[in-house]
């Protein structure tokens, strides 16, 4: 995987050159990822980029919003494991952008794996694993998915407006999902997606993209079962790690700095912070 580093000097225009968003995408088909260094946008500034580079954003119902746009960066301190973003949603989002407002000074170095790696790396027994459909199941809290819904829904803008009628039209919108209602306003809910997919920038390569090696902060750990009816373990995800950690490499963040992510194929996860006194702020959406 290449380093790539576009650099303000380059773009007289700063972020909205147009020559920077033709760059982007041509090193999202190329790479599956790119790196802003030197533009120093404040918050505004990055929201806009989000919105040129995504004809529609979306959101991680956790987390807090900075802007109309971005959203802020919180899970814990501990080291997060590769995934794609929103990986266990209806809506994945094509396109996922981090912005370090302020850089740790030690540690936090978020990582970048290539799927396509991964999937090269994998010998055929589990290339013919991995190339069935993966049932994702998990408990949503009720203001987690209804604050999903009120941003995906159209008719939508509030999470008191959800009703039932609602989640069966999203329902319908969306196939592969499926769900089951709780007294406590809770519900089970389970998609399916394919685990190893194209890029959505094209061409005819295959990557392991999605979030069976990622983290469930500010959600209950999901369970992953394939379309034989067999559960994806412990031990499996393990053995995947270690695949995917042959091909992983770190983005060693500098005050300003914008990653920009293919999420359909590049997995991405983070270090343990040993610096806390950083700030990295994220926005994500279709293309």
């Amino acid at each position: 995987m290449n380093y790539n580093i576009l650099r303000q000097r380059d773009f007289g225009q700063g972020l909205t050159d147009p020559a920077l968003a033709d760059r982007i995408r041509g090193d999202l088909t190329r790479d599956g990822w790119t790196l802003l260094r030197g533009f120093r946008p404040d918050m505004d500034g990055f929201g806009d980029l989000v919105g040129r580079l995504c004809s529609r954003v979306t959101f991680d119902p956790a987390r807090s919003h900075t802007t109309d746009k971005t959203q802020m960066v919180d899970a814990g301190l501990g080291p997060i494991g590769l995934h794609i973003e929103n990986g266990n949603t209806p809506r994945c989002p094509d396109i996922v952008c981090f912005f370090a407002e302020r850089a740790a000074f030690e540690g936090s170095q978020t990582t970048i794996c290539d799927g396509v790696a991964v999937w090269n790396g994998f010998d055929d027994a589990r290339k013919a694993r991995w190339s069935q459909k993966m049932t994702v199941e998990r408990v949503l809290p009720e203001a987690l998915w209804k604050r999903y819904l009120a941003n995906e829904h159209p008719a939508l803008s509030d999470p008191s407006q959800v009703t039932m009628e609602h989640v069966l039209q999203f329902q319908q919108a969306v196939p592969g999902q499926a769900f089951e209602l709780h007294d406590d306003g809770s519900l089970t809910y389970r998609l399916t997606v394919d685990p190893v997919r194209g890029s959505a920038f094209g061409g005819d390569t295959l990557g392991f993209a999605n979030a069976v090696l990622g983290p469930s902060h500010n959600y209950q750990p999901p369970r992953y079962r394939l379309a034989d009816g067999s559960e994806v373990g412990t031990d499996e995800i393990e053995e995947i790690r270690e695949i995917a950690e042959t091909c992983t490499h770190e983005i060693n963040w500098q005050d300003g700095d914008i990653a920009i992510l293919d999420n359909t194929r590049v997995m991405h996860g983070r270090r343990a912070i040993a610096d806390a006194n950083r700030n990295l702020f994220i926005g994500m959406g279709m293309i």
